[in-house]
């Protein structure tokens, strides 16, 4: 019987071991997608207990406590810091396999070398252990990126962010680059007049524009997607149920936001036709500065209402929905690779059961001009656990190429959660390992041990055009 999360955790095979520890362990991370906040880097944070870095904002957990009979009062209420660890030291027994186990004992034995079992007999000592190392400069929000061997940070951030403190961490020297990505999910949302009428505003303080006309609009954002790429951006984001594809014209979309803008609603197709152009208009601005476009698909939010007006959103009331992604996908990026101006992309997809439809997608448009230049991203949200994982790596191995995939990232608000990485790459050298010591693939352990490096670091480093992040602080520092 293997001991529970020893060096060989998840690793079935002598093979598998060798391609782990040999190959993947010391590769350094690119998280090029998270929402990390960014003061607490610029600010070098320290926590003032585990709590703080583990369990505020952390959805995951949250969903497990309520699921375990836990009051929300322990969640996002206002027990104390050290009441809200006992439920969730509590929890943790029960929430065996659920990767929040691997995940929970993976972060304290990382940063911690915590070894201990957490449960409601633990938690005291771990609370304390891992508390007091918090509190000390070695453990600051800084520190904690430098023991995880963190390279790049993508940050998440709308196009009226002031990116101050992005600016201020350039220029403080910080040598891990934390950049900046667009997302404009709000700049695109007219679903609700009010919201949008008040996002207008904002948008006409960050851009120093008045906003009169769509065309004032259009320019407004533009001019923010250019602030953004002078202060390092080269990654876009859109986190939406499907992608849309609907045709429209000028006049339509002139007149569909002049109706928005006096406050009355859109109808459903109106909605529909306006977010298909703000999309092709936000792929034909990236495309031109040659960034890299990332759409998350399929979630369904905010399902329960009372919960969403008392807590708001990004509480944990979100789950898989199931959208008809196929034909419209598609027409979107066909639209784009017809007029050339397909850039680099990467398409996430939340319902297991589109896993197929991906990674067949995204060989319609890889046109042999750059080495993966459409991607099927790693598995997202409810899926980054062993047997999504599973299912994504297996699944783009038959339909496409595993050995140019961009690998893992943490989509994460926890500066803790980087063992995902650790996770993921022990899966991935777990299913080579098997193949090998099978029969079903060569036992030529330098070439496989090059490919699970490239899956690991290497090819998004060469995707992202990052280069530079293995060269120190002054090539990143004058990059962004």
């Amino acid at each position: 019987m293997k001991k529970f999360l020893d060096e060989n955790f998840l690793l079935q095979s002598k093979t598998a071991e060798q391609l782990y520890h040999g190959y993947a362990s010391k590769m350094p991370i690119i998280d090029y997608h998270c929402h990390l906040p960014q003061q607490q880097i610029a600010e070098d944070k320290r926590f003032e207990n585990i709590t703080q870095a583990w369990l505020y904002g952390d959805h995951y957990k949250w969903r497990a406590m309520r699921t375990n009979g836990v009051d929300e009062s322990y969640c996002t209420g206002n027990r104390s810091d050290y009441e809200k660890f006992e439920h969730w030291a509590a929890t943790v027994p029960f929430t065996m396999r659920n990767p929040l186990y691997h995940w929970t004992h993976l972060e304290l034995q990382r940063y911690f070398d915590i070894n201990q079992v957490l449960n409601a007999d633990s938690a005291k000592t771990i609370y304390d252990d891992a508390t007091a190392k918090l509190q000390s400069a070695e453990w600051s929000v800084k520190n904690l990126l430098r023991k995880a061997n963190v390279r790049v940070v993508c940050t998440t951030d709308d196009p009226v962010d002031d990116l101050s403190f992005h600016r201020q961490l350039k220029l403080s020297g910080f040598e891990i680059p934390i950049l900046p990505a667009f997302r404009p999910d709000a700049a695109m949302s007219i679903d609700n007049p009010e919201q949008f009428g008040k996002y207008l505003q904002r948008l006409e303080n960050a851009s120093g524009k008045s906003i009169q006309s769509f065309n004032d609009y259009l320019t407004a954002l533009k001019s923010r997607h250019d602030f953004f790429a002078a202060n390092g951006c080269s990654v876009s984001d859109h986190g939406l149920e499907e992608i849309y594809s609907e045709d429209y014209t000028e006049s339509e979309l002139v007149s569909i936001f002049n109706k928005v803008r006096e406050g009355k609603k859109a109808d459903a197709a109106e909605i529909r036709k306006f977010k298909s152009a703000m999309l092709i208009t936000f792929s034909e601005w990236d495309w031109e500065r040659g960034w890299v476009q990332q759409y998350h698909l399929g979630a369904i939010r905010n399902n329960n209402s009372r919960m969403m007006n008392s807590l708001g959103a990004d509480t944990g009331w979100d789950s898989i929905g199931d959208f008809s992604q196929a034909r419209s996908l598609a027409k979107f990026l066909n639209r784009l690779d017809t007029d050339d101006k397909l850039t680099k992309t990467i398409i996430y997809n939340l319902n297991p059961a589109d896993n197929e439809l991906i990674a067949t997608m995204i060989g319609n448009f890889n046109d042999g001009s750059i080495a993966g230049k459409v991607q099927w991203g790693s598995a997202w949200w409810f899926l980054d656990q062993k047997d999504g994982m599973t299912r994504q790596i297996n699944t783009l191995s038959n339909m496409g190429l595993i050995s140019r995939f961009v690998g893992m990232l943490t989509d994460s608000r926890s500066f803790l959660s980087f063992p995902r990485h650790e996770y993921f790459r022990r899966i991935l050298c777990n299913l080579f390992g098997e193949e090998i010591e099978n029969g079903e693939l060569p036992s030529d352990t330098a070439w496989v041990g090059k490919i699970i490096q490239d899956i690991s670091f290497n090819n998004a480093k060469n995707y992202f055009n990052w280069q530079y992040i293995e060269q120190g602080q002054k090539q990143s520092a004058d990059l962004i």
